[in-house]
């Protein structure tokens, strides 16, 4: 039997050794590879694969994230190989929960016994689903029920904020800044969707590509020309944010207008 994997790793280094590993077994079809929570998530929906080697630590959507967000859009979970560099008792969860675990570096009869567990239940037809839920549940989602704090660095320090402290986020040559009600400072997060998946959907809002804004600092929606609008935050310099054409229907749903 072919069965399609996909590998999804934050790591160029573990990606490649996975997939040279992984090209001795003639039974593993390797259709993708992501580097992050999001495109694990685009990847899976895509390609329907059989069996993923998924990272655990992740910036962003981690591992569990990605499975909580493939449940929450009703997308078929596939059979999920976890790798991680810890052997601690998280990794005694996944032996039970998961179809099996493999620590880094990797070794090749590690893998081999891992997807000799994958291919038994694909066999048998025995779905994962039910023990990733429970998984996740134990480990937490893409948005645990805690409190979310955002680590910024501003002036050779680094700070950690709370997730409704924050005003707005922009991005700008790759480099994201965080504008909270105390402090500003730039983002260890690489993209905007990264810093918005870890963050409440309910609260934060993208109304334009380079902007996310939290919808209960919005002091103010000013219109503007050609039927759009711009924000007015809350901060201290009041910022103005556009919102794009394509967020406009959304801006009125949001504040019922």
């Amino acid at each position: 039997m072919s069965i399609n994997t996909i590998i999804v790793d934050d790591e160029k280094p573990a990606r490649d050794e996975l997939a040279y590993l992984l090209k001795g077994f003639p039974e593993i079809s390797l259709v993708g590879q992501g580097k992050n929570g999001i495109e694990a998530v685009n990847l899976i929906k895509e390609h329907a694969p059989d069996l993923v080697f998924l990272d655990v630590q992740m910036p962003g959507l981690n591992g569990f994230g990605v499975l909580k967000k493939l449940m929450d859009r009703k997308v078929k979970v596939p059979h999920i190989v976890f790798a991680t560099a810890f052997d601690n008792y998280a990794v005694q969860a996944f032996e039970v929960n998961a179809v099996d675990y493999v620590l880094k570096p990797f070794d090749k009869g590690r893998v081999a016994k891992a997807i000799l567990r994958a291919k038994k239940m694909l066999e048998a037809q025995d779905s994962s689903t039910n023990r990733l839920e429970t998984l996740v549940s134990q480990f937490g989602g893409a948005k645990p029920a805690q409190r979310v704090k955002l680590l910024v660095k501003s002036q050779q320090r680094l700070f950690l904020v709370d997730a409704e402290d924050v005003i707005y986020a922009t991005i700008e040559d790759g480099l994201i800044t965080v504008v909270a009600r105390e402090i500003e400072g730039s983002s260890n997060y690489r993209t905007i969707e990264e810093l918005q998946s870890s963050l409440d959907s309910d609260v934060f809002w993208r109304p334009h590509r380079s902007y996310l804004v939290n919808i209960n600092r919005i002091k103010e929606v000013v219109p503007w020309f050609k039927s759009s609008y711009m924000l007015k935050m809350a901060d201290k310099k009041q910022s103005e944010i556009p919102v794009s054409r394509t967020q406009t229907k959304r801006l009125r749903e949001l504040l019922k207008m």
